[in-house]
């Protein structure tokens, strides 16, 4: 054999040597995410861009399922009673809504993805509710038309205490750093005392302050990769982290993240990855994943054909969390806890306390500022530095004009201390858990006797409405529930979000109005289903209408309307006659 011919097989036994390694690193990545559009961020933000826009008329908008006319005759009867008792308790609030919406932006989305997109239009004509409140005292809020309402938006998941007392903390927060003011880039000296209190909650050894959560976890996804030196993140399928382009990877990003990795949570194809790979700067967990693991935060307006589910299993999640640090540690790679929305929601010391598990670094937020808002990131003292002693050039730049306003470190400190030392809140967290299974299993039995195909699923006071049966209509369900004066989020029944200052009797009463929703919906025909009907069925339709727009065509063919519902239809928007 010449040299040549030798050389040649030693390259090619070279190059497959080194390709070997890859394609299976490849492979294994490719096994770790998960199999839903959600695991793959690249193929949804593609699918995103394919969907067409398209809406149901006032006649398919009654039997998009299939219905007969006598049941979209029903359901259209209890959709034009509803529309008028929301008409008459919101004037005030619909109109301001209506003049703030053409110059707000946020306004704009909340209020078109407040259901599915195919039947937004006709939702937003007629079913009309404000977004202005005036008051909130104990669990209830009032808005501009004076409709007192029990909360189950939570803030967002700022109110985990009750409103009253975040208005007590602000007040007080107010005059404690009254003297000083707006004085920024120098600590008010309650800093201490925060970084202390934060410092033996999270276990950890050092602090920063930020003004969102978003913010915070910014800072420690930058500040691992300062660190490691290495580039990757590891988020896990359906996890939000805020709205930075880095953790949020898939759909509503512009650009693609291209050193993000979203894996399957829960998964030991996940922990291979972790294992085996080199480059992973860190790996960042969402403990609301718990509730449902490998699904986006749940909202109405992805109800499109199929049920919602979700479900919490501790000794689970606790055990997979306790193996993705054993990996962690053993890999040298940072494990972050975004505890923004859950912190201080399942014990005084978190989601660690709660789960047994300790992090590397810790983000949290939201309630934690006291009614004001915050981001606060703890980490051990190794990874919170943000400069080299032998480099003085080769820093890690974090500042923020608004970090630790004096203001809004008094009314965390307002917090912290009766956090730490009020008995009236420890009582609280030593029997949370009983508390919320208990409330959560008071209001399934009630649905259970009325016979409604739904019930609710929680992790402590944050729940889920899920659907035993498939339905086209479930979003509905959040514009009965506000008619019976029930506060709910943009995202309608997908979170439901209690304060710890609930009594009985005030559950009572969410249970009494929930019921009389579910009641009048399930009279109203909306989850009644003609035969044949299946989830199946629904997405073959729905793809074929999008087939249909894209080809030029009406999304739904006249042959489907019935002359019946053209009556129904208002001059604005005239049905097409059969």
């Amino acid at each position: 054999m010449s040299y040549s011919i030798a050389w040649a097989y030693l390259a090619a036994a070279a190059v497959v040597a080194v390709a070997i390694p890859k394609v299976r690193q490849r492979l294994d990545l490719s096994a770790a995410k998960h199999r839903s559009l959600a695991g793959h961020a690249r193929w949804s933000r593609r699918f995103a861009r394919q969907v067409p826009y398209y809406e149901y008329d006032e006649s398919e908008f009654f039997r998009a399922d299939g219905a007969d006319d006598e049941l979209a005759d029903r359901r259209r009867a209890g959709f034009l009673r509803l529309a008028e008792q929301l008409r008459s308790r919101h004037r005030e609030g619909a109109a301001l809504s209506a003049q703030a919406e053409p110059a707000i932006s946020d306004l704009q989305f909340v209020n078109r993805y407040r259901v599915p997109f195919q039947f937004s239009a006709v939702a937003r004509r007629h079913l009309k509710t404000g977004s202005f409140v005036t008051a909130s005292s104990g669990v209830q809020v009032v808005d501009v038309d004076g409709n007192e309402a029990y909360d189950l938006a939570g803030s967002y998941g700022v109110n985990l205490l009750g409103y009253d007392f975040y208005k007590q903390c602000i007040e007080r927060a107010v005059a404690r750093a009254g003297s000083l003011g707006p004085v920024l880039g120098s600590y008010h000296p309650v800093v201490i005392d925060n970084v202390d209190r934060l410092r033996r909650i999270s276990g950890l050894d050092e602090v920063s302050f930020h003004m969102s959560g978003t913010e915070a976890v910014m800072q420690a996804v930058r500040l691992a990769r300062y660190h490691t030196g290495r580039t990757h993140v590891v988020r896990f399928c359906g996890a939000y982290h805020g709205w930075w382009g880095d953790v949020q990877p898939g759909i509503g990003n512009p650009m693609p993240a291209d050193s993000t990795y979203t894996l399957a949570d829960m998964s030991d194809a996940a922990l291979r990855v972790l294992e085996s790979r080199t480059d992973l700067a860190c790996v960042l967990v969402n403990p609301l994943q718990a509730l449902h693991p490998n699904k986006a935060a749940p909202g109405d307006s992805t109800l499109v054909a199929a049920a919602r589910t979700a479900g919490f299993d501790r000794a689970s999640y606790s055990d997979w969390l306790h193996r993705l640090r054993d990996v962690c540690t053993r890999r040298g790679i940072p494990l972050i806890f975004d505890e923004v929305f859950l912190g201080f929601r399942l014990s005084r010391g978190g989601a660690q306390q709660y789960f047994g598990v300790r992090a590397d670094l810790v983000t949290y937020g939201k309630t934690l500022g006291g009614g004001l808002p915050v981001g606060v990131l703890c980490g051990r003292a190794a990874l919170m530095r943000r400069f080299r002693e032998d480099r003085p050039a080769d820093i890690c730049f974090a500042r923020g004009t608004f970090n630790a306003h004096p203001y809004v470190m008094t009314a965390m400190n307002e917090f912290l201390i009766v956090l730490d030392e009020e008995p009236a809140v420890a009582a609280l967290y030593a029997g949370l858990d009983e508390t919320w299974q208990r409330r959560a299993q008071q209001l399934n039995e009630a649905l259970e006797r009325e016979g409604v195909p739904i019930h609710v699923r929680g992790l402590s006071t944050v729940w889920v409405v899920c659907h035993s049966q498939d339905s086209r209509y479930h979003w509905m369900l959040q514009f009965y529930l506000r008619a019976a004066g029930l506060a709910l989020s943009w995202v309608g029944t997908g979170r439901c979000i209690f304060s710890l200052n609930y009594t009985d009797n005030d559950f009572a009463e969410v249970v009494s109005r929930f019921i009389a929703a579910a009641r009048q919906m399930q009279a109203d025909g909306w989850w009644e289903t003609p035969p044949g009907f299946s989830s199946v069925a629904v997405q073959r339709r729905i793809l074929v209408e999008m087939v249909r727009v894209r080809l030029g065509l009406p999304a739904v063919s006249a042959r489907r309307r019935s002359p019946r519902d053209c009556h129904a239809a208002e001059p604005e928007a005239p049905c097409d006659r059969a």
